[in-house]
């Protein structure tokens, strides 16, 4: 079927329809956005998919709403929104639009549907409300945010303002995914780096990349830092103990904290020492020996 409208709902809009537009409009860029509630319109058609409005849901019929008196629901009994269904339906082929080898796929449409898309659905059923100090920081607030104000009477402001949203919030999915995908490509570097290490307690990477869920998946326990060279110079890291906490396997050396250049290499006595954070969380040195140098040290301090 082409597709050469894509319908949804008119006036104001929320996160699940925005970003169900910014897969859609990836897949069909020739279809025309219609934003209506005529009846005409919101009823399953050749060449239509109808999202958020028309109180159905039937993939086979292209129509994906949730406000009907049975709404979808996931296995787990948690609600769709239109962004869930649509990225069910259409998510792997949005994916391989952006060129997401075929092998890492299923992996990164399950990583989005629970990092992006369900909190999304959750928050669009009341099931969720973001909280805390934060709270008008989270990517729903911040997309509802760019509805026009109240007396903003113009005739075009809703569908205007609807157009920058979605500008914006493509950015924000186009690099969750780009995300995603690093760290599966990353993930095999770090597992060959790992393997090299052997039974050392410092993994040297060729450039910065995400180590961290591959090393958990290595059970590479006895790793404490990493070093890898930047543009001009080296990094020497900690490694934290969980994906939730700030906490690291080993802290770099307390006489360490906070000094840069002489003071650092006087500290440490290693030429080419050029800072370490007060937080004790990363050093930067000149080259590659003086990284080394430092990790070694830093392992030697560590009572781990």
């Amino acid at each position: 079927m082409t597709v050469t409208h894509l319908v949804t709902h008119s006036g104001g809009f929320h996160a699940d329809e925005v970003l169900s537009t910014v897969i859609l409009t990836r897949l069909h860029p020739q279809a025309r956005i219609m934003r209506t509630r005529d009846a005409d319109w919101i009823t399953p058609a050749e060449g239509r998919i109808i999202y958020d409005v028309g109180r159905d849901f039937d993939a086979a019929r292209m129509i994906f709403d949730h406000h009907q008196k049975s709404p979808p629901l996931r296995d787990e009994g948690q609600p769709y929104s239109s962004f869930g269904l649509i990225w069910r339906q259409f998510g792997r082929d949005y994916l391989a639009a952006l060129q997401v080898p075929e092998a890492d796929l299923g992996a990164i449409h399950a990583a989005i549907d629970v990092d992006l898309v369900l909190p999304i659905d959750l928050v669009d059923n009341g099931a969720l409300s973001p909280t805390g100090p934060l709270a008008d920081l989270s990517l729903p607030m911040l997309l509802e945010s760019l509805k026009p104000v109240f007396d903003d009477r113009s005739p075009d402001a809703d569908d205007r303002a609807f157009g920058g949203a979605v500008a914006i919030a493509r950015a924000f999915v186009e690099a969750a995914v780009a995300r995603k995908a690093a760290k599966y490509r990353a993930e095999a570097v770090v597992m060959a780096a790992i393997a090299a290490a052997g039974d050392g307690r410092v993994l040297e990477l060729p450039m910065g990349m995400p180590f961290r869920s591959a090393i958990t998946a290595a059970g590479a326990d006895h790793l404490l830092f990493v070093i890898h060279p930047r543009d001009t110079d080296w990094a020497l890291t900690g490694i934290r103990r969980d994906a939730d906490g700030f906490a690291l396997r080993a802290d770099l050396p307390a006489a360490w904290a906070g000094l840069t250049d002489c003071a650092f290499e006087a500290a440490s006595g290693v030429p080419g020492a050029r800072f370490c954070h007060n937080a004790r969380f990363i050093a930067v040195a000149a080259d590659r020996d003086a990284a080394l140098r430092l990790a070694d040290l830093a392992v030697a301090a560590s009572d781990v």
